[in-house]
């Protein structure tokens, strides 16, 4: 399920001008009068800001640290929990670790330089081999054997950095930054020439939704600029997420992943990003990305990454079906010619010119109760229906094969809504909104659907509707005012309205959805055959 974050939104645009503002007052009685007089105002004026802006840029990094020259990239993007993920590489000097914890959802660590790793003390260590002023150090002074420690940063690698409960289950890294005399005792089992990222595959991973979301989302908006040419390094990895993703992670990195809990190996990088870069949710923001990428992009990826293996599930197919046919032609020669008949009614027929729908069904809370009955029904509308019920152990393959070639999906609103991603653009989703679950309905699949280009419809369920009405008193809030239940907190919403609520829908309603979705379907079809080169 989607663990909810509501009313955890993360800081104002205005909060962090606020801050900026501050720290510039800070710093601008550093020289404010050497220019006042013997100036004429006009120019008072300009010397005064020369003045002020060279003061700022070059004590700024001594009150703030590190990690102030990366600040300046970021800015708060105009939605709820946007953040600004310009790629931080430029900006990050060698020999130097940069830090990056304004964002709501994640922090993210930039090294740059000779950086080795030792996973038996879960750390990434950055060596300087020569003295520089230019390092703002933490801990002058300090050393440990032959080597001095200038800069001791720790991170969780993951995505949800304001659920602390979540965020106290990801291993954490101590990113450490040291000037030493010589390097040869830190010797390099494994050179790699290209960077690295690091993340987690903990908390919530296991949910489908997560999985997205918080993890292979992520993971494109941070590598994509790479063009492939960089290694991940993964904490708490998990075999069978890089059985289900490695088809995803093949076109977005060229090396094999690394285990960095188990491989004791020392890795040297010549750069690292520690940590993933969000936008929103399951969502790419064009305008925080190299070249414009958008979540049509992505989902690009995964049509390179799923298409190899489902015209390999294809030609098996068709292979089967062939051998059976000729066996039975074998065996019996008399089916020969009804066979050959029976074969050119259906080419036509061609039921496949008929809008495909699927559902997506539900076993135990938040299930289609008549779930047989809207199949009947969509059926008579005149749509080709095929129910999907995916496991978490459906290979994605098949699930992206169903999906790819339908041109409606229902479903009720829940992880398994994550799956509008494998929907080509143009197509319906319809999502039955259970009692209790409008907002997050709309936050977690509506909006990132409309942005995939999906024509989006939602359903909101009556009362009458829902299981609930039979357990509950009419007039009941829980019934009759499901914000103010959902207002107490994520608990209450858990247990009455995600794992205690079933839906029968009321088909005589439901059809006027399903009808303006085939309408929609029929006529873009037609519209493309107009246009379509003769």
């Amino acid at each position: 399920m989607v663990h909810y974050h509501r009313y955890h939104q993360p800081r104002k645009p205005s909060e962090s001008i606020n801050k900026d503002e501050e720290s510039q007052n800070l710093v601008m009685d550093c020289s404010t009068s050497v220019f006042f007089k013997r100036t004429r105002p006009k120019l008072i004026t300009f010397l005064f800001l020369i003045t002020f802006l060279s003061c700022y840029y070059v004590l700024a990094p001594i009150f703030f640290g590190p990690s102030f020259n990366l600040s300046l990239l970021y800015s708060y993007g105009t939605g709820d929990a946007a953040e600004v993920n310009i790629p931080m590489r430029s900006s990050v000097s060698s020999g130097t670790i940069s830090c990056d914890r304004s964002g709501f959802r994640s922090d993210v660590c930039v090294m740059k330089g000779d950086i080795r790793t030792n996973s038996s003390s879960s750390s990434i260590f950055l060596y300087n081999l020569r003295s520089t002023d230019k390092i703002s150090t933490t801990n002058e002074g300090r050393k440990v054997g032959e080597d001095q420690l200038l800069q001791h940063e720790k991170i969780r690698p993951y995505t949800r950095k304001w659920e602390t409960s979540v965020m106290n289950t990801i291993d954490e890294l101590n990113l450490i930054s040291k000037r030493v005399n010589l390097v040869r005792n830190h010797g390099c089992d494994v050179q790699h020439d290209v960077p690295a990222v690091f993340f987690s595959n903990g908390g919530y991973t296991g949910n489908v939704y997560h999985e997205f979301n918080d993890g292979i989302i992520p993971l494109y908006i941070t590598s994509q600029h790479f063009n492939k040419k960089v290694v991940f390094v993964i904490l708490q990895y998990h075999n069978w997420w890089i059985t289900k993703y490695g088809n995803v992670l093949s076109h977005l990195s060229d090396f094999p992943v690394i285990d960095f809990s188990r491989d004791n190996r020392t890795h040297c990088f010549p750069e690292a990003i520690v940590g993933l870069r969000i936008h929103n949710e399951l969502a790419v923001d064009p305008a925080l990305m190299k070249d414009n990428k958008s979540i049509v992009d992505f989902r690009n990826i995964l049509d390179k990454a799923y298409w190899p293996r489902i015209h390999g599930l294809i030609e098996d197919e068709e292979r089967e079906s062939q051998e059976k046919l000729r066996e039975q032609i074998a065996s019996t020669p008399s089916l020969q010619a009804s066979q050959q008949q029976y074969i050119k009614v259906q080419v036509q027929e061609n039921p496949s010119k008929k809008p495909k729908l699927v559902i997506l069904s539900r076993s135990g809370s938040r299930a289609i109760t008549n779930e047989n009955s809207l199949v009947k029904m969509a059926e008579e509308l005149g749509f080709q229906v095929e129910v999907l019920s995916p496991g978490r152990t459906t290979e994605l393959a098949k699930i992206y094969r169903v999906l790819n070639a339908s041109d409606v999906m229902i479903g009720v609103h829940g992880a398994a809504m994550t799956h509008f991603l494998f929907l080509k653009p143009g197509s319906v989703f319809i999502q039955v909104v259970p009692l209790g679950t409008t907002w997050a309905a709309e936050t977690y699949y509506g909006e990132p659907a409309r942005k995939l280009g999906l024509k989006y419809i939602a359903y909101e369920i009556q009362p009458r509707e829902s299981s609930l009405y039979e357990v509950y008193d009419k007039n009941d809030p829980i019934l009759t005012d499901p914000a103010s239940i959902t207002k107490k907190g994520w608990e209450y919403t858990k247990k009455i309205y995600l794992d205690g609520q079933n839906v029968n829908l009321d088909l005589r309603r439901f059809r006027k959805r399903l009808r303006r979705a085939y309408e929609y379907k029929v006529s873009k079809s037609k519209l493309n055959l107009q246009h379509k080169p003769q």
